[in-house]
């Protein structure tokens, strides 16, 4: 049976290991980004992402191909499958650095010079 004093000791170890861990970078589920990306809306040549601009650090790209064709996605030396329409890809997971902008496209034929490029940047 615990007496007070020693509940409260364990309590403050507790704590204290919390703060510990956030103060030298203990991993949170805060710390990945998520970024939707449908290829070939709004029409088939474009590529649509739900953030352009987001902190540094490990970022998901979750990617679905709403176009009438294959496409696939490509940032910062990592790349989908190619997609059939109405098809999603694994996700891909990278990290990024504060500052640095990273183009991405679809590299299937000529695709990215119809269009189906564009540039993040990580803050």
């Amino acid at each position: 049976m615990f007496r007070k004093g020693s509940a409260l000791v364990v309590l403050i170890a507790i704590v204290s290991l919390v703060a510990a861990m956030s103060a030298f970078g203990g991993s949170s589920s805060t710390d990945v980004t998520t970024v939707n990306v449908t290829l070939g809306k709004p029409s088939e040549f474009k590529i649509t992402v739900s953030k352009k601009t987001f902190g540094k650090g490990i970022t998901t790209f979750k990617v679905t191909n709403k176009g009438k064709v294959n496409h696939d996605f490509q940032i910062a030396g990592k790349k989908t499958i190619s997609l059939k329409a109405g098809k999603s890809a694994k996700p891909l997971t990278v990290t990024l650095k504060k500052g640095k902008k990273y183009p991405f496209k679809c590299t299937i034929d000529s695709h990215a010079l119809f269009g189906m490029k564009g540039t993040f940047k990580a803050t």
